[in-house]
């Protein structure tokens, strides 16, 4: 039963991921190891929408930045698509972190706070989902503080590696469509 068991296991190799089994050593089954980033970037990374209408709504932002026009909500909610009461919770929660400002009234609006080339995406992914940066795991049980050690590893490498981006890396130049308020 359990050799009918570990003939499948190979068919897992495509997705980065390493089988070790108690009485068989990885070796046996042919699998290499490429840790999280095949995983990443076979299948994706899952993010909540929170994050992903904060990136749009700070790209768009960030297209508009060095003109010093403030941006309506409903025009972001518009061009982005993003339902407008639920982007102002999110920019509410940037504007806290210091990430956006933003000024009341009839010609009020939303701004950046800085340049997008000052804003990390990692800065932005703390400030709407910081649970995706740090794990939240008990080490208890005899598996739990090497389980919780390398999720901590693998948070730090991925705070690293958005650490690494800028709000203007998510402005897609190509398109060279802006919008003026």
């Amino acid at each position: 039963m359990q050799e009918r068991v570990m003939e499948n296991l190979p068919a897992l190799a495509p997705y980065g991921l390493q089988i070790v089994c108690c009485t068989c050593p990885p070796a046996r089954f042919g699998l290499e190891v490429d840790k999280l980033s095949l995983l990443l970037k076979k299948r994706g990374m899952k993010l909540s929408l929170k994050l992903e209408y904060a990136c749009r709504a700070l790209a768009q932002l960030a297209r508009i930045h060095e003109q010093g026009s403030l941006a309506h909500v409903e025009l972001l909610a518009d061009h982005e698509q993003i339902p407008a009461n639920y982007l102002v919770q999110i920019l509410n929660e940037l504007r806290n972190a210091n990430i956006v400002i933003s000024r009341r009234g009839k010609s009020g609006g939303y701004a950046l706070a800085r340049g997008p080339e000052q804003i990390s995406l990692a800065e932005i992914v703390r400030a709407v989902d910081p649970d995706l940066l740090e794990p939240k795991l008990r080490p208890e049980g005899q598996s739990g503080p090497r389980v919780s050690q390398v999720w901590s590893d693998i948070s730090d490498q991925l705070v690293k590696t958005i650490g690494g981006f800028t709000l203007w890396d998510l402005v897609d130049e190509k398109r060279g469509e802006m919008y003026y308020i």
